[in-house]
């Protein structure tokens, strides 16, 4: 695999970080708020800086809510619908086409010009219709064939991590500058269980910041616990349908309350990992300066892009 790194950014979960994290001041000449844009180039400045990747793939939200998802259970990320800015805003995913609808208006703007520098800048933006950013992370951290971190605030891409495959994530949800290596030996230390088995783990327990509500009385540790002790969900339910079993009684009855929910919320926790992205590694090469510098030095004149602008070209350029 050479010297060979994919970064994989969850890019709405950094532009939402950037824009309640940079002043509301920021802005470019003329008037129109610029504080997401600037803080997404100084993260990718920092990250590329810190990790030298020699490919990266800003990941997208087609859709954040995907239709097919919210079939199999509705309460998939309602709450963020009925209140767009409040909880789990940073985890958020916001696509050009309903940024309008799901996030603050001065962020919703600025959606375009990301777009706009990213491509001058020749980063790589990849999505497909109908999926979450998370798809296209589970795709390409799946199909890789060089290591591969992925930067999130999203806790559910943890089921990603694959040290065999040299697959982790750096967690930003106590901020970029003071993000988390999370390998196998992390998630085992922080919840007990083998990262393979985290999409298992997450589904028993639930997770209020996706909508999901879990299993009625059955929390981190007896989730952990069960998975210690039998596997995954379905030799779980197996286990508590054998009254030779150790499941208590309780536990058992908890389950059984649960099967509908049980038979769907694998399919919309798991990520999908065989996505046609139409991307080939090397598309995903990583630039050593802006693809289209004129159109990047006009859109860093006109949005005042100033100091982020230069950072990021310098971290392209290997000076960061």
């Amino acid at each position: 695999m050479g010297s060979s790194r994919l970064l994989l950014l969850d890019t709405a979960s950094l532009y939402f970080r950037a824009f309640f994290g940079v002043p509301d001041s920021i802005r470019a000449p003329d008037g129109r708020p610029v504080n997401a844009v600037r803080g997404l180039l100084d993260f990718i400045a920092r990250l590329v800086d810190t990790y030298a990747p020699t490919h990266l793939a800003c990941c997208w939200d087609n859709d954040w809510r995907p239709a097919w998802r919210v079939e199999l259970i509705p309460s998939y990320k309602a709450h963020r619908v009925a209140e767009p800015g409040q909880g789990g805003v940073e985890e958020m995913a916001t696509s050009a086409s309903t940024a309008g609808e799901q996030a603050p208006d001065n962020l919703a703007s600025q959606v375009p010009m990301i777009i706009d520098v990213l491509a001058a800048l020749g980063l790589a933006v990849v999505g497909h219709d109908g999926y979450e950013a998370d798809d296209v992370i589970g795709t390409l951290a799946a199909t890789a064939s060089m290591p591969v971190d992925v930067v999130t605030g999203d806790r559910d891409l943890f089921q990603v991590v694959d040290d065999d495959r040299a697959v982790r994530v750096l967690y930003i949800a106590r901020g970029v500058g003071k993000h988390e290596r999370v390998d196998e030996a992390w998630v085992r230390a922080k919840y007990d269980i083998p990262a393979a088995r985290y999409v298992d783990f997450a589904v028993l327990r639930g997770d209020a910041s996706d909508g999901l509500p879990g299993v009625a009385g059955i929390g981190a540790k007896t989730a952990a616990s069960l998975i210690n002790s039998y596997g995954g969900l379905g030799e779980i339910l197996a286990a508590a349908s054998q009254p030779s079993t150790t499941i208590s009684p309780g536990v058992r009855t908890k389950l059984g309350q649960a099967i509908d929910y049980l038979a769907v919320a694998p399919a919309v926790v798991a990520v999908a990992r065989d996505l046609d992205l139409g991307t080939s590694e090397e598309q995903l090469r990583l630039p050593s300066a802006p693809a289209d510098p004129e159109t990047f030095a006009r859109l860093t004149e006109s949005l005042g892009l100033g100091g982020s602008a230069d950072r990021v070209v310098a971290s392209l350029a290997g000076l960061g």
